[in-house]
């Protein structure tokens, strides 16, 4: 395929992805058609079905995207193996793409997200290697909850306070955020 050709491609599925995140706004996703995005796109049916299956391929295609736009925040860490905890900058892309994790969260992947890591090493050490199934589900329904509130309020609060507050919820254990 040509240069031409590729940006096209690249043109048409942020066109089809932009309608998608549009139209989750105010339906759900079961409620979408491929002929809706089309319409509202301003392009053919064979344009979205070269690129994706079905609406749910479409809104796996996003999900990924997206996890793949936060593992890219942590990538220095996790080539070096090592957690910084620093949820600052997941909190940061947050801010910026925030219609992107409203979406996100819409179509229910938080049950099986791959966005935050929890760092068993250090859960063994600390809680003695007990129970850690039980802490990691604490820690990531708490952070989800949290930034679902976040958004919910538009991100009234800076980053910053977030990661405060999410800090303050941990004190005692600062190992878990140097």
């Amino acid at each position: 395929m040509n240069t031409k050709n590729n940006k096209r491609k690249r043109t048409s599925m942020q066109k089809i992805e932009q309608v998608l995140i549009e139209l989750l706004q105010t339906k759900e996703l079961n409620q979408i058609s491929v002929s809706d995005i089309c319409k509202r796109a301003n392009l053919n049916r064979s344009t979205f079905y070269a690129n994706y299956v079905d609406i749910y391929g479409l809104a796996d295609t996003m999900r990924e995207k997206l996890e793949a736009q936060v593992a890219d925040l942590y990538k220095n860490e996790i080539m070096q193996g090592f957690n910084s905890h620093n949820y600052l900058l997941l909190f940061r892309h947050i801010k910026e793409n925030q219609i992107f994790y409203r979406t996100y969260f819409k179509l229910g992947y938080d049950e099986t997200y791959q966005i935050l890591t929890y760092d068993y090493e250090l859960a063994k050490k600390h809680f003695a290697d007990r129970f850690i199934d039980y802490h990691m589900e604490f820690f990531k329904s708490g952070l989800t909850k949290m930034i679902k509130l976040w958004l919910q309020n538009g991100c009234r609060e800076t980053p910053e306070e977030m990661f405060e507050i999410l800090k303050s919820e941990y004190r005692g254990r600062e190992e878990f955020f140097t």
